[in-house]
């Protein structure tokens, strides 16, 4: 990867929807060149995809929650099965496995409170290996959506 794919990949972080003829004189290359590039780019997954921010506020998903998930079974299977059930939520925005304690950390968004704590009871709580949840509110974004540094 050279300073032009990163110019590249900078430009579509920035706006995915730039013509190839935009992203072409934004980076100095012909259109030609500059189409091979982002097709290699995308091939070799530097480039995942491309989708619309949506914000959750709009579509009445106001309640952010943040939580802690410790496992008491942390055998493959279990993890396994845990992370498939988590990826079937539409509410989990994102969700992690980390080091130590605690062993995830899950975005939520909901409608509200009552929202969130029916999804924490009747769907989070019951989901395979679970020791303990703890939920913690998102008071303010400070950063969001921030472009990877190219």
């Amino acid at each position: 990867m050279d300073g032009i794919d990163r110019k590249i990949l900078s430009e579509v972080q920035s706006d995915g929807r730039i013509t190839i003829t935009d992203l072409a004189a934004r980076v100095g290359l012909s259109v030609s060149p500059t189409h091979r590039r982002l097709r290699e780019l995308e091939k070799s997954g530097a480039i995942r995809g491309y989708r619309a921010v949506v914000d959750p506020d709009a579509l009445g998903l106001t309640f952010e929650v943040l939580v802690f998930v410790t496992m008491k079974q942390e055998d493959r299977d279990t993890l396994l099965e845990f992370e498939a059930a988590l990826n079937a939520i539409p509410n989990v925005l994102q969700a992690q496995r980390l080091f130590g304690d605690p062993d995830y950390l899950v975005r939520v968004r909901t409608a509200d409170l009552p929202a969130y704590a029916e999804l924490e009871d009747n769907v989070l709580a019951v989901l395979p290996g679970i020791q303990r949840l703890n939920s913690t509110l998102v008071m303010k974004h400070v950063v969001t959506d921030r472009a990877v540094p190219v």
